[in-house]
């Protein structure tokens, strides 16, 4: 499937809100959210359409972008 870069930084921006959120939030903690949702989806574990473990604590809250 090939997806648009708007669609990469919108799929990466929700699962790093949602791996940051289950950190609590922590201001320090952003980027390294941000970097492992990168490597999710880079290695194919974080794929559009695919509902990711730990997504329901997260809910749909807006994206975190860098």
């Amino acid at each position: 499937m090939v997806i648009s870069q708007e669609e990469r930084v919108a799929h990466i921006s929700k699962r790093a809100r949602e791996l940051w959120e289950r950190e609590g939030l922590m201001p320090d903690r952003e980027k390294a959210c941000w970097d492992k949702a990168v490597e999710e989806f880079e290695s194919g574990r974080l794929t559009p359409g695919r509902k990711q473990p730990g997504a329901d604590a997260a809910g749909d809250s807006a994206g975190t972008k860098h």
